[in-house]
């Protein structure tokens, strides 16, 4: 199975005092849900107990109650009932009397049923935003190591499916648990005014009921676990196969990717089959235990009445009360089982939540005001995560207004190296210097804002092509924006889209060409008009044509500016005032254009073997040499 980042972190403690915390600014309608719920179960509770003087007025031709002795239950329903109820008198009155407080019962605790849903709603749907309100938050901050080794469907798994199991445990079921409780304890309360002796008889199955279930629960936490694990991992093969869908096509590799999937959601389904085959056991075991329960109850409460300690219509109702008393036996019994897949999901949210953040501001962190006069590099060395080192000793420095160009073959480092300069990642050994401050000692954010970037991989949202390149910039106005898309020879496409600068570019850009999509990224980044411009391979996906004029229009615009242009393309860099040739992480030339073509070295054999094989084929392609 694939790893992801929970193998490189620790797992957090018990998710309950967290799960707490995140419930309490919904204390409120909590409480409101919770006075709603024990309102419930007492009037649910006097419906049973109703019965009482139901069965008395219709079967006794005595013209009294005549209890067999004063129970507490007789003694409630003279204070209440027989206050309005003559039992004495016309049965039929007495019945009818009886029957119209039922129906008034039902109603008011249909009402407050639904007061008890709603406020229930209120407080799982708020923790749940919140909760992914936090997640997302988190996300957007972590680092770029985190995405460089989790899979995106292990992400997007912890704002949907885990977030959903959570909402179910923390509202849905702790809920379902807590107004089992109220009945419950509304429940025995009423058993206990007819008889102690019978509610002792009605506890003798609740501790089978309960130690049936411990050993089950540290099986459904393993199993729910795995069952998540995959589920995540299932999401992150469909997003990386449909965004991968052209080369997949391309590759005629549908069958493999069909039994790829197939393998994945028939483990998934073995596995959550597993896990609710120990579930189900729930219902009809702890049927059988209520079931025990009952028998027990009849054998002992013949026998009392009998005896006569206790009244028909008393056992009658008492019978009513401890079939309501099973219920929410059951529903606690059941809990540990139904809860895991929520605790479990809560376990694994919170690990998400507890990452560290490797590169923050350090305590005392300056601000940035601007980018003065120069950039330098002292002997950096640089190693990702668990792998080999991918740049050593680096050391180069850039004065404000240089243009820069990075150039060698592909894992040469040279990413890295402006990675490593937005403090994207920090470096291992050595510094970077930014005005003669380490920029670990800089705002990351203040830091941040001083780069503009284009990447080679265009990164579009599903909006339209005004918000795209406003991006960087919000606010800027329309005739900004047209001067940006002008300036990058974006304009002349963008009006001939069915709706100009207000047309959707798909999620993307997928309505886009490559040449297009690059050029809005240009436009962006040059309306964001900061100091720094970095161009990674930003002219990769633009034809030669469109490249000339591109360069042309942009080179006014680079005045003033410190440029960074990786690039495979020679033809891009050769304005350049400084070329730094980088092979196997290690900067092993460096020059103005000239200066390495008169050296003979690796840059010149690039150069020659780039533009000889455009002079055979017609393409401008860099071909890696190493």
């Amino acid at each position: 199975m694939t790893k992801t980042w929970v193998e490189d972190y620790p797992r957090s403690s018990s998710p309950v005092p967290r799960i707490v915390q995140l419930m309490t600014p919904h204390g409120a309608f909590l409480v409101l849900a919770a006075v709603s719920a024990f309102l419930f179960a007492v009037l649910d509770a006097w419906v049973y107990v109703l019965l009482i003087p139901f069965v008395e007025t219709l079967f006794s031709r005595s013209g009294a109650p005549g209890f067999a002795s004063a129970t507490g239950m007789d003694r409630l329903l003279e204070a209440t009932v027989y206050q309005w109820v003559d039992v004495a008198g016309d049965p039929l009155v007495a019945i009818g009397r009886i029957i119209a407080l039922i129906i008034l019962v039902f109603l008011i605790k249909n009402i407050f049923h639904f007061s008890r849903t709603y406020f229930l709603a209120r407080v799982e749907q708020g923790v749940s935003r919140d909760l992914r309100n936090q997640i997302y938050g988190h996300l957007v901050n972590l680092d770029l190591s985190f995405f460089s080794r989790t899979r995106l469907g292990q992400v997007v798994s912890r704002l949907t499916t885990e977030v959903e199991q959570f909402r179910r445990l923390v509202t849905t079921e702790l809920f379902k648990v807590l107004s089992a409780g109220l009945e419950f304890s509304v429940a025995v309360m009423a058993m206990l005014l007819i008889s102690w002796k019978l509610t002792l008889a009605a506890f003798v199955v609740v501790p089978l009921t309960m130690i049936f279930w411990g050993p089950l629960v540290g099986v459904l936490r393993k199993l729910d676990h795995s069952v998540l694990d995959l589920g995540g991992d299932i999401t992150g093969h469909i997003q990386e196969t449909f965004s991968g869908i052209r080369l997949v096509k391309s590759s005629s590799s549908e069958n493999r990717e069909r039994e790829r999937f197939s393998a994945l959601t028939g483990e998934y389904f073995r596995r959550f089959m597993r896990a609710e085959f120990v579930r189900a056991l729930a219902p009809p075991l702890t049927e059988l235990l209520a079931a025990a329960g009952t028998v027990v109850i009849l054998w002992f409460g013949a026998r009392l009445v009998v005896a006569g300690e206790v009244t028909g219509p008393e056992f009658v109702g008492f019978i009513g009360l401890s079939v309501k008393l099973y219920s929410p036996v059951k529903n606690v019994a059941k809990f540990p089982a139904i809860a895991q897949p929520g605790l479990v999901a809560a376990e694994r949210i919170f690990d998400f939540l507890d990452i560290p953040h490797e590169v923050s501001d350090t305590p005392g962190a300056l601000p940035v005001r601007g980018f003065v006069s120069d950039i330098t590099f002292e002997d950096v060395s640089f190693t990702y995560r668990r792998g080999e080192p991918v740049l050593r000793g680096i050391s180069f420095e850039a004065s404000h207004g240089d243009v820069i160009a990075l150039v060698g073959p592909s894992g040469a480092g040279k990413s890295t190296i402006v990675d490593l300069l937005g403090r994207f990642f920090d470096v291992d050994d050595g510094c970077i210097m930014l005005d003669g401050l380490d920029i670990r000692q800089l705002r990351i954010q203040d830091l941040r804002s001083l780069f503009a970037i284009v990447s080679q991989d265009t990164v579009l949202f599903h909006d339209t092509v005004s918000s795209n390149i406003a991006y960087g910039r919000p606010g800027a106005s329309h005739s900004d924006i047209v001067a940006a898309a002008t300036a990058a020879y974006a304009h002349g496409f963008i009006t001939e889209m069915p709706r100009g600068y207000d047309t959707i570019v798909g999620e993307r850009g997928v309505e886009l060409s490559g040449g297009e999509r690059q050029r809005i990224a240009i436009a962006r980044a040059l309306l964001m008009n900061r100091p720094i411009l970095v161009l990674d391979e930003a002219m990769s996906s633009v034809d030669p044509a469109a490249e000339r004029v591109i360069r042309e229009a942009t080179s006014h615009l680079m005045l003033g500016r410190t440029v960074f242009i990786i690039a495979h393309r020679l033809s891009t860099i050769l304005h350049a005032n400084k070329i730094l040739v980088m092979a196997k992480g290690e900067i092993i030339e460096q020059g103005d254009h000239g200066t390495l073509m008169s050296k003979a070295g690796l840059y010149r054999r690039l150069y020659d073997s780039q533009f000889n094989e455009a002079d055979l084929v017609g393409s401008p392609w860099f071909v890696d040499e190493i």
